[in-house]
């Protein structure tokens, strides 16, 4: 059997960092505009015109748009780095910034869901323009024992849509929901069945060998 399963990009993620980066890139490409505006301004202007800006002040605004434009790429490179996987006896979430082993004897059910009745818009009006595109979307749902981190922990790394409510349950959106919901149960249920049948001692093996030949 195979020790591992396919890598499922987080879709929630990708959606996300695509929307920073597109507001990020923006923010910086303004900046530099405005410093070049700045800096180039003077040589166009008649010399009666008063026009006094700090050279310290054009670089301030150039250097600040010049990284948000140098993060807004980071974030373009990242955006796809974020997946499950499901493994012979753990389920793997990464993130950029977080490895994540969910032992299968955290998890006690996995089951599928709409966005739209994970996080309905009613109740999640704040995030309205980030829900709006993936409500039609289905999420394979984990119910767990306990979170592998505390809240406060996984928040930092991961988008607070990741958990539909106060329980210890994680929604992950994936491309095709299908197929990683049938991976993982092979895995958990294989995983699940090996708990059931332990290893046999080799030394109780060897002396019921033994007995049978002298018989």
């Amino acid at each position: 059997m195979l020790h591992s399963g396919g890598r499922h990009r987080l879709v929630l993620y990708i959606h996300i960092l695509n929307r920073w980066w597109r507001i990020i890139f923006g923010i910086g490409a303004i900046m530099l505009t405005l410093a070049l505006g700045l800096g180039y301004l003077p040589r166009f202007l008649a010399e009666n015109i008063a026009y006094d800006v700090p050279e310290s002040s054009v670089w301030m605004v150039g250097s600040v748009g010049a990284f948000a434009v140098l993060l807004a790429i980071f974030l373009v490179t990242i955006r796809k780095s974020a997946y499950v996987q499901p493994f012979d006896n753990h389920l793997r979430l990464v993130t950029p910034f977080l490895r994540l082993k969910i032992s299968y004897r955290r998890i006690r059910q996995a089951s599928s869901m709409e966005m739209a009745r994970l996080f309905p818009l009613v109740q999640y009006k704040r995030k309205r323009a980030i829900l709006r595109p993936l409500i039609k979307s289905t999420a394979i749902v984990l119910d767990l024992n306990g979170l592998p981190l505390s809240r406060t922990a996984l928040s930092l790394f991961l988008s607070p849509l990741f958990f539909p409510d106060k329980t210890p349950r994680l929604a992950l959106l994936v491309p095709d929901w299908i197929k990683f919901s049938t991976e993982l149960e092979s895995f958990r249920s294989a995983w699940m069945e090996s708990q059931r049948q332990p290893e046999k001692d080799p030394r109780l093996a060897l002396l019921s060998s033994i007995s049978k030949a002298k018989r």
